[in-house]
């Protein structure tokens, strides 16, 4: 069971950090890519052959992210002074192109045989010592002690006084709905400190990886949050509402989105980087264009703009792919491949229902909700 808890985190994780690139070039900047999946491809190819040819892992991902960053500065360079349709055509025709390079060049890729055998972070810590266990469960500790703090953050934000004349004498009251998200998160966390801080104990070396990647995704978070909160993530929000009034500020609103769409491409990259170390093993086959619209769904079911939202969003949809999994086959009598496209079925009427109940997502505000422009 905690075996399977700690494969969940990393793959909740990895899209994770993968749909908060999306975010931030949709969410917070309005720009519509459809293929998102070849900042990961780029990214992750380029981690594990670089690694092959005896760079360190470090560099190597972060070469992998540059590059995939470079991809961005490519795709804008040449879309980004064009209307916004144009940007979601060139990015679905780039993942294919990139996806079909990696297919047919294999001089450089391997191809269809894929690559394997590439070094993994932390593979040589086989029986690390008590004193090191402790430590890594005390790392794994303060990270979700952190984003408990930033759930009270939440919770604090949504108080409201009950009434303007009694303001020092009335107690103030949290909304009910923040409750049941903040009870709900609580208990989530403390399960999954729980198998994390177990499974780090008993080392392995997904235990290892997944402590690399929760560490990496709270610092690109708190990064981000910085960023979105700062006067250069309020010129993005005002170009994604409405970018000729950013311009006539004085705003130059072209370079704003290129930086954009290069930031949310280079920390794509380096989620590929760990899509592939929890994999130990990439072909062309895993980087299909499915993957960008499950980035897409994982951000409009969590709120577009809110990065915690992407967060929420990540670890609802590998919530339903993991129950629905081992439930709908005993409710519904079909062959794996068509439930398989069933449960995409249901996911996507639930969309439907949540965009007519709630347009902006579960975390989104509705007043910069910008869908419909």
């Amino acid at each position: 069971m905690v075996g399977y808890l700690v494969s969940l985190i990393i793959f909740t994780a990895t899209y994770a950090l993968f749909s908060l690139g999306l975010n931030l070039q949709w969410g917070m900047t309005g720009l519509i890519n459809f293929g998102h999946i070849a900042f990961m491809t780029i990214g992750a190819y380029a981690t594990v052959l670089l690694s092959l040819a005896g760079v360190p892992l470090l560099l190597a991902t972060v070469i992998g992210g540059v590059l995939a960053a470079g991809l961005g500065l490519l795709i804008g360079l040449s879309t980004l002074r064009l209307r916004e349709d144009y940007l979601a055509i060139v990015t679905i025709g780039v993942s294919e192109v990139v996806r079909m390079i990696a297919l047919n060049e294999e001089w450089l890729t391997r191809g269809a045989r894929g690559v394997y055998g590439y070094p993994l972070p932390l593979e040589a810590l086989t029986r690390p010592t008590l004193f090191s266990k402790l430590g890594m469960i005390g790392l794994w500790t303060a990270v979700f002690v952190l984003a408990g703090w930033q759930l009270w953050r939440w919770l604090k934000r949504g108080v409201k006084q009950v009434g303007r004349k009694d303001l020092e004498t009335t107690p103030r009251s949290i909304p009910l709905g923040n409750l049941v998200w903040g009870a709900a998160a609580a208990l989530a966390g403390i399960i999954l400190w729980g198998a994390g801080a177990l499974a780090l104990y008993d080392y392995s070396y997904k235990a290892g990886l997944m402590l690399i990647l929760v560490v990496v995704l709270a610092l690109v978070y708190w990064r981000l949050e910085v960023l979105t909160h700062s006067p250069w993530g309020r010129v993005l929000k005002a170009i994604r509402e409405d970018e000729q009034v950013a311009k006539a500020l004085g705003k130059n609103a072209f370079w704003y989105k290129l930086q954009s769409l290069m930031l949310g491409g280079s920390i794509a990259g380096i989620a590929g980087a760990f899509y592939a170390w929890n994999l130990s093993f990439i072909n062309p086959e895993g980087f299909i264009p499915l993957i960008t619209f499950q980035a897409w769904t994982i951000v409009v079911l969590g709120g577009a703009g809110n990065n915690a939202g992407t967060l929420l969003g990540a670890a609802i949809f590998w919530l339903y792919n993991t129950v629905t999994r081992f439930v709908l086959p005993a409710i519904v009598p079909l062959d794996e491949a068509r439930l398989g496209a069933f449960r995409v079925m249901v996911i996507g009427l639930l969309l439907i229902i949540l965009m007519m109940v709630r347009p902006q997502g579960l975390l989104g505000k509705k007043e910069e909700l910008s869908l419909g422009r």
